[in-house]
C-alpha cells in the first residue's frame, strides 16, 4: 500500500500517492529496494499479505559503524604548543591519572609530561593550566572514560593496602 511504502521511505502517503500517478517527481528515477539490497522479496511479500504490516530495512543496508582506529592522532600546529598546558591542567586537577592515560589521552609523551611536572620544560614560565577539552585535545567522553578507569585503580590499590594492613604479622 502507499501508506507501507511511505513509511518505509520516511514520506507521506500522498507524496508516494503523487509519484506513482506522475503528478510530481516526473524525472525521478525508480530504485529497486531488492537490488539494493535494502529489503528481501520475501519482506514485501510479507507486507502485501498483509496490509497493515510495515516493511523492514534489512539488516545488511545499514551503514557500517566507523570505530576511531586506536593509534597516534594528528594535532593541528597550532594545538601543538597547547599540549603543555593540558597536560599541567590535568597534573594539578586530576592527580589520579598516570603519565601514560595523559599521553594516551593528549597525545604527547612521558618526558614532556615529566617536564611539566618537575618545571623543567623549555616554556614552563608561559605554561598556563587550561581544560584539555576546551583546547580540542580530547573529548569530555575520553576524559570521563580515562578518570572512571584511575578512580577505580585506585579504589583497588587502596583495598589492597587495607588488606594487607589488616593480616597478622607472622614472625
Amino acid at each position: 500500500t502507499f501508506e507501507q511504502i511511505a513509511d518505509f521511505c520516511e514520506l507521506h502517503p500522498l507524496e508516494i500517492q503523487a509519484i506513482a500517478d506522475g503528478e510530481v517527481a516526473n524525472q525521478m528515477q525508480g530504485l529497486d529496494p531488492v537490488a539494493n539490497g535494502q529489503t528481501t522479496m520475501e519482506e514485501i511479500e510479507r507486507c502485501q499479505a498483509d496490509p497493515q504490516a510495515r516493511l523492514k530495512l534489512s539488516p545488511q543496508a545499514l551503514p557500517q559503524q566507523m570505530f576511531r582506529h586506536k593509534g597516534p592522532r594528528y594535532t593541528p600546529i597550532a594545538k601543538r604548543q597547547d599540549k603543555p598546558d593540558a597536560i599541567a591542567f590535568l597534573l594539578r586537577n586530576y592527580p589520579e591519572l598516570l603519565d601514560a592515560q595523559i599521553s594516551k589521552l593528549i597525545g604527547t609523551t612521558k618526558p614532556t609530561i615529566a617536564a611539566v611536572r618537575d618545571r623543567t620544560h623549555w616554556n614552563s614560565p608561559n605554561i598556563k593550566p587550561r581544560h584539555p577539552v576546551e583546547l580540542g585535545l580530547c573529548t569530555v567522553a575520553e576524559l570521563d572514560e580515562a578518570l572512571q578507569r584511575a578512580r577505580a585503580r585506585r579504589r583497588v590499590e587502596e583495598e589492597g593496602l587495607r588488606g594487607d594492613e589488616s593480616e597478622p604479622l607472622e614472625a
